[in-house]
């Protein structure tokens, strides 16, 4: 009595060849997808006017620039005073009555909580801020913490 198989029998094999077709196919297909997934941030640069400010006239400018200033641990401050996140669109739309301009100058500590600080731009475009402008480093003549 044999036990096993007989010799010279076929034994059966696997056929890879349509699962390397498919891997090959879904390789190619994430390599032209994956560069066409990055994150475009557009950043409109306003026309230059044809009449150029000098920085003279620039420091003659009476009104100081807003900045709104969020700090870690959900602090909010507006030209360094604080204010509270319920009064900030309200605070912010006198100031703007009183401007010309209804640009923001938005600064963000290290630490401060990001979707914090988000709702606080959404605060500001309510408040009548038309355009915020991020501050990497301080404004001559602005008050900052």
């Amino acid at each position: 009595m044999t036990v096993g198989q007989a010799k010279g029998s076929v034994t059966p094999q696997m056929n890879v060849t349509p699962l390397v077709d498919v891997v090959l196919v879904l390789l190619i297909i994430f390599m032209v997808i994956t560069p066409l997934l990055t994150k475009n941030f557009w950043v409109h640069v306003p026309k230059q006017e044809k009449e150029e400010v000098t920085r003279d006239q620039l420091q003659q400018d009476p009104t100081p620039p807003l900045v709104l200033h969020v700090g870690g641990g959900r602090s909010i401050q507006v030209n360094g005073a604080d204010v509270g996140f319920d009064e900030l669109t309200e605070r912010l739309r006198r100031m703007f009555a009183a401007r010309e301009d209804h640009i923001l100058f938005f600064d963000a500590a290290d630490d401060a909580d990001y979707g914090f600080a988000v709702e606080v731009m959404d605060q500001a475009r309510a408040g009548g801020a038309v355009t915020i402008a991020a501050l990497t480093t301080a404004l001559s003549g602005a008050t900052t913490p």
